[in-house]
């Protein structure tokens, strides 16, 4: 158990530390080619990134873990899952197509964008909208190859694409003078490497995912949502906090003081994707000890990821305390005095809210992973939305630009109380999940 834990959630962490990190070397080139606008710009549009990931990646980790139990239990109802997730994102795509478009400017004036940012950012939001389709289908197509007994193919798929986009961030925004466009470029075709990668499971003889022609349900498709809410709040959790920290700074300090909450919530992305890592690399166990009733199992692995979570957030905190003014550095081109003092601040404060958010990230996929819709939704919802934003308001009305910092940490406290009676009630309910197993055997 032990080795399989380590071999699935060490590959998925680095598969999802790759998939992040084009988001720090989109912030690290566009600050070098267009200063603090353009890290306000990128920051500005992160909800609607936000958006697309958490919407693909609740479609196909959702599909993706209603095909593992099935798989468990024989269900041929398995197959019908793959094609199912695949023909939604196309369908929900189209939207953001289409406003790709018509509006990106008009979306970015939405979101709080002045003319300057508005005319540099013009031309990335509408570029990754374009690309929709292979955002949300890369979710699915990854989700499917692990859960069907591949995390090193969807390691693989994961790393490369992003290294892909880095280096092609460099050319097209450097040697080719793109600019903004150039970093939207490399950030749309980068999905497309990693499903290309990913494909080539899906030919291989070790496959048991099928595409069905004609399988489209709109039951199917509440069923795996059902169960990939979790990681669609996982997603759009930062999408939220940026979006409403967008409109505090605004108030607060301005353009500076978004462009640095963007230096921030770029390196934390990449903490949260370590947590992600370790939910999705588990969650295929999980998932397969659940269907079979195994309930020493599951709760083995959730001790497991639950100290490597916690783990991973000291050592995150470490560092943000050892070394902030040289990590703000990275990202400050221009030596903006102003911008470093508010992302050092940032960044110590901040942080403390891995401390919580790790056991949180953990917890919501266990209970996604066994089932437990309803105790993900709540926790889920509470930690992306709720919590998040009157936090967010409260603290910063009282304390400024420290309550801004301040309330990621305090959102996930409270989240942790609301998750904790969920959890529990979860690994009661997985000594009747083993009865059941036993008795279908015994049938």
């Amino acid at each position: 158990m032990e080795k399989r834990f380590v071999r699935y959630v060490s590959q998925n962490i680095l598969g999802m530390l790759g998939n992040s990190a084009y988001i720090l070397a989109d912030t690290f080139f566009i600050a070098r080619a267009a200063g603090a606008n353009g890290i306000a710009a990128l920051n500005l549009v992160l909800p609607i990134y936000s958006l697309i990931f958490a919407i693909g990646a609740m479609i196909g980790l959702g599909s993706a873990t209603r095909f593992k139990v099935l798989r468990a239990r024989k269900d041929g109802e398995a197959d019908l899952y793959f094609s199912n997730g695949v023909y939604f994102c196309l369908l929900i795509s189209v939207l953001f197509v289409a406003a790709g478009i018509f509006m990106p400017d008009k979306i970015l004036a939405f979101l709080g964008g002045d003319e300057v940012i508005i005319g540099v950012g013009t031309p990335y939001t509408r570029i990754f909208l374009l690309f929709t389709p292979f955002f949300m289908l890369n979710y699915v197509f990854s989700a499917f190859v692990r859960n069907d007994d591949n995390p090193t193919l969807a390691m693989v798929a994961t790393f490369s694409s992003s290294i892909f986009n880095i280096i092609m961030d460099y050319v097209f925004m450097f040697p080719l003078g793109m600019g903004m466009a150039g970093a939207a470029l490399a950030t749309a075709f980068s999905p497309v490497v990693g499903m290309l990668i990913s494909s080539l499971h899906f030919f291989s003889k070790k496959s048991t995912v099928k595409f069905r022609v004609r399988s489209i349900s709109v039951v199917r498709l509440i069923k795996s949502c059902a169960l990939g809410v979790s990681a669609f709040v996982g997603e759009m959790a930062s999408g939220v906090t940026t979006l409403v920290f967008n409109i505090i700074l605004l108030k607060i300090a301005g353009n500076v003081g978004v462009a640095a909450y963007g230096i921030v919530a770029n390196i934390a992305l990449v903490c949260i994707a370590i947590f992600n890592g370790i939910t999705q690399g588990v969650q295929p166990l999980l998932s397969e000890s659940y269907g079979k009733g195994d309930r020493a199992s599951m709760k083995k692995l959730l001790k497991l990821s639950l100290i490597t979570a916690f783990a991973f957030a000291i050592m995150m905190n470490g560092i943000s305390n050892l070394i902030p003014e040289e990590i703000v550095a990275v990202f400050n081109s221009e030596g903006n005095k102003e911008m470093s003092a508010y992302a050092v601040d940032g960044l110590q404060i901040y942080f403390i809210g891995f401390l919580f958010a790790g056991i949180n990230i953990v917890g919501t996929g266990y209970l996604s992973a066994t089932e437990a819709a309803v105790g993900a939704l709540v926790s889920s919802i509470s930690r992306g939305f709720v919590a998040i934003a009157l936090c967010a308001v409260a603290l910063a009305t009282i304390l400024g630009m420290t309550g801004v910092w301040l309330a990621f940490p305090a959102a996930e406290a409270i989240t942790l109380l609301v998750m904790l009676p969920f959890l529990w009630k979860a690994r009661n309910h997985s000594a009747q999940v083993e009865a059941l197993a036993a008795e279908t055997v015994r049938k």
